[in-house]
């Protein structure tokens, strides 16, 4: 039995369903548990935050038995015992005839991982290259529907849906691009690091979608800048934007919106999954 944290978030304890993969860059997790039950969420960029064991390991350490206190006492842990801690946004759920999540499905980004790489791969990304049916992980997600770990969140008036995302955010973009509705204009600019990565993505929506693929080179900057510079947008429309990713290209992509484009700063939701040359304990550190 596991235990709340801080509603409307709780811990739930769950296991490997199935895997996928999806390109070189990208595996699909499926997860399934009985606590899955009281899992909720009704956003299309859900943030989740994932506890993976330790290798050697056979589950996450984490010590959930201290209620709101886990944190501190999962800090005090042994480096070699302590669950690794990753954050990653939901990418569908499934239900029973009640309304009842029975599974769900994270992509991962394997960092690291396949070909033209340089990067070493971190330990989420070796766990889900691996990942096997049983694996066992933990989840501290939600429990409410409507939770503040949702960002997409566009104004009803919104026209045309601006998105730019790369891999991390690619899970949330298709997420958002199938609930859109037909006849909504999107502009959609997507940066992967492989050929193979790209895909098809399915929507209603009147979408034109411009992929880019880095084959290597460095993430330090977007590479839809300059083609989000000279794109001619509707001028009849009140635009939405959702920027999410690499946190540097986020921000010139942001100011670029908002600085550039006159966009009403409340209109553009931005988003930064991670820093590049930074890991996630590191960027925790500085929270």
């Amino acid at each position: 039995m596991t235990t709340a944290v801080a509603a409307p978030f709780r811990f739930f304890s769950l296991r490997v369903a199935g895997t996928r993969r999806l390109g070189p860059s990208l595996v699909r997790v499926t997860f399934t548990g009985p606590e899955l039950r009281e899992f909720r969420s009704g956003g299309l960029d859900q943030s989740l935050t994932l506890f993976l064991p330790q290798p050697g390991r056979s589950e996450p350490v984490v010590p959930v038995h201290l209620g709101d206190s886990w944190w501190q006492g999962w800090r005090e842990l042994p480096d070699d015992v302590r669950a690794v801690m990753r954050s990653y946004t939901l990418r569908s759920l499934r239900a029973d005839a009640e309304g009842r999540t029975t599974e769900i499905d994270i992509d991962f980004v394997l960092h690291g991982i396949g070909p033209g790489t340089s990067l070493e791969a971190g330990p989420a990304s070796r766990w889900a290259a691996r990942a096997a049916t049983g694996d066992r992980v933990l989840l501290l997600g939600p429990a409410v529907a409507d939770n503040r770990a949702i960002r997409f969140r566009p104004p009803e008036d919104a026209d045309p849906v601006l998105i730019w995302a790369d891999e991390t955010a690619l899970p949330a973009t298709e997420a958002v691009l199938e609930a859109l509705p037909a006849g909504t204009r999107a502009r959609v600019w997507l940066e992967v690091p492989h050929a193979g990565d790209v895909h098809d993505l399915t929507t209603a929506a009147d979408a034109e979608i411009t992929w880019f693929v880095r084959n290597g080179s460095d993430q330090g900057s977007p590479m839809a800048l300059d083609t989000v510079r000279a794109a001619e947008l509707p001028t009849d429309g009140r635009p939405y934007v959702w920027i999410a990713g690499e946190s540097g290209c986020v921000k010139r992509l942001r100011r670029h919106f908002v600085g550039e484009r006159g966009i009403d700063r409340r209109r553009v939701t931005f988003v930064g999954y991670w820093r590049h040359g930074m890991t996630e304990e590191q960027l925790r550190e500085q929270a």
